[in-house]
């Protein structure tokens, strides 16, 4: 695990966004670059400043493939708080993307552990993720994937925590009755499978996690921190996140810088 302390939540997103576009520039032209994304309010300055670069011809996402994270169960795609609404509001109408390239969760699925199956096989046919990035949870879940969620989980239906209810109730008015109990959401392994992982932690609420997922045992209480076992993941973070990491561990990370 390598993790990069930035000074601001904007410069750490500017960092994450110039890595990905390279990713997709470099990437060979034979295949697609498979992308793995999440929603939420971490990635929304990594999405403007690529949006940013594709309209001005830095990287193009037309060889590009995605697949997010989650997706709530219950909630139709046009619902203002799916996930479906949420990227393309922020941005896949923004960027040159192939609409068919786009694969999200169907919160909305009759059957929805085929949904989760098939997403899996999707992922697999695909070639497997590439890159993923990610966010994290004030108590360390990467997507959807609450504490104790078995660390070879791969996509399946989440029943939600209080604590994650209660955080996503900003974006439904504050009205905790109107946050969805259940997700569909790719698994620790299904993130772990991929060739890289980058995962985004901006501000002191996430300091605790980042201890207890840099610094503490690999554990299914923490789910970030199954990444110490990737051989290819990073942490961009800013300097209010990393508040809980002892003095040796930031000077070792800023000594890579």
């Amino acid at each position: 695990m390598h993790v990069i302390i930035k000074k601001n939540q904007k410069l750490g997103s500017e960092l994450a966004a110039t890595y990905i576009a390279q990713k997709v520039n470099n990437a060979p032209k034979n295949r697609p670059f498979v992308l793995g994304l999440p929603t939420g309010s971490t990635p929304l300055e990594t999405y403007r400043k690529l949006i940013e670069m594709n309209k001005a011809g830095l990287v193009s996402f037309e060889n590009v493939v995605t697949f997010n994270m989650d997706e709530y169960v219950g909630l139709e795609a046009a619902h203002e708080q799916s996930y479906h609404y949420f990227m393309y509001e922020n941005f896949f109408n923004h960027i040159d993307i192939k609409k068919e390239n786009i694969h999200i969760l169907n919160g909305m699925a009759t059957d929805l552990q085929k949904e989760c199956d098939d997403y899996e096989k999707a992922i697999q046919s695909a070639g497997g993720i590439d890159l993923f990035l990610g966010g994290v949870g004030e108590d360390g879940h990467i997507a959807f994937n609450e504490p104790f969620t078995s660390l070879s989980s791969t996509t399946h239906i989440q029943a939600l925590t209080r604590d994650t209810i209660r955080v996503n109730a900003r974006f439904f008015g504050g009205d905790i009755s109107q946050v969805p109990t259940r997700a569909l959401t790719v698994g620790v392994k299904t993130i772990t499978d991929a060739k890289e992982v980058l995962i985004l932690a901006f501000g002191a609420k996430k300091a605790k996690a980042l201890h207890h997922g840099i610094e503490g045992a690999v554990s299914h209480v923490w789910t970030l921190s199954a990444l110490q076992m990737h051989k290819n993941s990073t942490i961009i973070c800013d300097e209010d996140a990393t508040t809980e990491l002892s003095d040796e561990t930031k000077h070792y990370f800023l000594g890579l810088a």
